[in-house]
């Protein structure tokens, strides 16, 4: 044990609970959002593939992601002394804000492991429908390697690249959905659209699922914000209080414009709008006020209820279900959108002068480097695929469905 620190078992329980919110955020919640939005042939591949790519992070990480985002290194990622997470046992110490105050740093490694496993699958939402399992995982193994792990280790550790420079990602703007944003869109240029895209209709099979799902990544999300404070303390109240009036903000904005549009509120925009809203308080969860937390997930909604409903289909990408529309725009937002909700004429938590300008700078610089980091690597990753294996599916077992072509199964019998 590190000498001088003393496990917390107060801040140690809320981490294991946080750690549990955020992959029961994965099983069952995304496999329940995404599945219910696409059409019933394709169920069981959608929530195949979120399992399948759970297990593959999990066992990339304890392999060696975790020692390249948080092992001693350089500024763009960590060395490879901690593979196989050597030298870490059960009285391994991770320090906290608090001095002389730490949780076991295997505590630390399993909730970090499920920011990189709900990551990872949030991609798949870009490419549903059509995309080989097996290439999914090669994929996800890759892209978790090159592209995952070094921005985590820019963001988040003392020494990235990010971090010197000050950008505030609290719980993953950048490292989770700018990053799966941006890695959906360029797995869409790679593997093109669905056969019949904007051709033919393709309607969720069953949005109750999807409001189950939604509500599931909600309530995980309060291990995924108040988790990222790492002790149980104000911080993390900041967090939650944070984590429930984005949200909510979002769910009123997407459906009221909606309103405004088309007379009609729907309960998928309800649901997107709080995804989107979760989606842009996440980077500012620890140092916006409720105020500010409200204004970004409103803002974030509109933003990217625009893309979704017109400029996706204008330019003809077909994103299934809006990884890059919701994770990535609203990730954009919320991290740029930082800068201005810590000010404390916004009851943000800057410190005392706070300077709007450099932080600014910095998180544009941040969002221009995760966009960057992700074009290029998840680029690099998806090339990579397609020289060991097709990466979708012929026309024949599209039409048919991925859940008997690649499964031999159907999630509805009668």
């Amino acid at each position: 044990m590190n000498e001088g620190l003393t496990i917390d078992s107060g801040d140690t329980a809320w981490m294991l609970v946080s750690t549990a919110l955020v992959l029961m955020m994965l099983l069952p919640g995304l496999a329940l959002f995404y599945g219910g939005l696409v059409r019933a042939k394709n169920l069981l591949s959608v929530m195949s593939q979120v399992l399948g790519i759970t297990a593959v992070a999990v066992l990339c990480w304890i392999g060696w992601g975790y020692s390249l985002a948080f092992g001693e290194g350089n500024a763009l990622f960590g060395y490879l002394g901690k593979a196989g997470l050597a030298g870490i046992g059960g009285d391994a110490a991770w320090p906290l804000a608090t001095a002389g105050e730490a949780i076991p740093e295997l505590v630390f490694v399993a909730f970090q492991m499920s920011f990189a496993a709900i990551t990872a699958a949030l991609v798949i939402g870009a490419l549903v429908e059509r995309v080989r399992f097996a290439a999914m995982m090669l994929f996800a193994l890759l892209w978790l390697t090159i592209v995952y792990a070094p921005l985590a280790h820019m963001v988040w550790a003392a020494e990235g690249l990010l971090f010197a420079m000050g950008a505030i990602d609290f719980a993953g703007g950048t490292v989770v959905h700018i990053n799966a944003g941006v890695a959906g869109l360029v797995g869409v240029a790679f593997a093109g659209p669905r056969l019949g895209h904007l051709r033919e209709a393709m309607p969720p099979h069953s949005l109750a699922l999807t409001l189950v799902g939604a509500g599931l990544l909600w309530v995980g999300w309060f291990g995924f914000n108040g988790g990222s404070a790492l002790e149980a303390n104000g911080l993390a109240a900041v967090a939650m209080v944070n984590t429930f009036a984005a949200p909510a903000a979002g769910v009123l904005a997407w459906m009221g414009i909606e309103r405004f549009v088309s007379g009609k509120p729907s309960m998928l925009g309800g649901a997107s709008g709080a995804i989107a809203g979760l989606v842009a308080v996440t980077p500012a969860a620890g140092i916006a006020g409720p105020i500010g937390a409200m204004l970004l997930g409103a803002t974030a909604s509109l933003a990217c209820y625009g893309f979704v409903s017109s400029l996706k289909n204008r330019l003809r990408i077909d994103d299934s279900l809006d990884v890059f529309g919701i994770h990535g725009l609203g990730g954009i937002v919320g991290s740029i959108g930082t800068a201005f909700v810590a000010l404390p004429a916004l009851g943000g938590h800057g410190a005392e002068g706070y300077a709007l300008g450099a932080q600014l700078v910095a998180q544009l610089a941040a969002v221009g480097v995760a966009i960057a980091w992700s074009a290029a690597g998840s680029a690099l990753c998806f090339a990579a695929v397609r020289q060991v294996t097709a990466l979708r599916h012929g026309e024949e077992q599209e039409r048919e469905g991925l859940d008997l072509s690649d499964h031999g199964e159907r999630a509805y019998y009668g």
